[in-house]
């Protein structure tokens, strides 16, 4: 009889992502392949962020899409707010519209994630966040990349 194989739960309780908490979420697409090259898709994608974000009293410090993963800092804006719902039903919603569009682009399962402690982590975040494109070589300059957001900042004029 072969080995039952139990998955993992995510090792943070539901209640570390409720709150004024700053959350940093990194979400791979299935096999690291490249759907976030065309500027269609990542409108799609980035209007359902903010609409999640809205729905969950949710700020979004940045978003970052590459072509085949997505980088999220989201803070909580209220005592009701919920980042991982949030970040669940961004998933829920854009992976329906990939199974409708473009089957085969599925998110990864999981994700990786982690909380912001202070503003000093926070700040690093943003900036090793925003130099991943220039690291990957698909720009030169962090500014010139277009797939960046924020609802809290101006990244035009972030030094």
């Amino acid at each position: 009889m072969g080995k039952i194989i139990r998955e993992k739960h995510h090792r943070l309780t539901p209640e570390c992502y409720t709150g004024h908490q700053i959350v940093v979420f990194t979400l791979c697409v299935q096999e690291r392949k490249s759907v976030f090259t065309n500027n269609n898709i990542v409108e799609y994608f980035r209007n359902t962020l903010l609409e999640e974000a809205h729905r969950q009293q949710c700020d979004i410090h940045m978003y970052l899409f590459m072509p085949d993963h997505l980088h999220l800092i989201i803070e909580g804006k209220s005592d009701d707010a919920n980042i991982l719902k949030m970040v669940n039903g961004f998933k829920q919603r854009t992976g329906y519209w990939l199974y409708q569009h473009r089957h085969e682009f599925h998110w990864q399962k999981d994700y990786y994630d982690h909380i912001i402690r202070n503003s000093e982590d926070l700040r690093k975040q943003i900036e090793y966040i925003l130099q991943n494109p220039v690291r990957k070589g698909i720009v030169v300059d962090w500014k010139q990349f277009p797939h960046k957001g924020s609802t809290v900042y101006n990244f035009d004029e972030w030094s």
